[in-house]
């Protein structure tokens, strides 16, 4: 499995406004961008990008997902800080 096979099955699960998976082997970083992020707790964050992967992950096809999510306001933000 490779971090756009990865991207695919969460574009096809989720409608979020933007999303950048990297990673390889079995170890994938996940930064996931959209409004519904605003007034939902960090563990449902979670779960919501979690759930369409536990069928790979069950299998061991993924080991490790490191998630980031964040509201378009914040993204802007960040970017905007990571830049400096």
């Amino acid at each position: 499995m490779d971090s756009a096979q990865v991207q695919q099955i969460l574009e096809q699960a989720l409608n979020l406004q933007e999303l950048h998976v990297k990673g390889e082997g079995s170890h994938y970083e996940v930064i996931a961008i959209d409004e519904s992020f605003e007034n939902m707790s960090r563990v449902k964050k979670q779960q919501m990008i979690y759930a369409p992967l536990m069928e790979y992950i069950q299998r061991n096809d993924i080991h490790a997902v490191s998630i980031k999510t964040f509201t378009p306001q914040e993204w802007a933000r960040n970017k905007k800080l990571m830049s400096l």
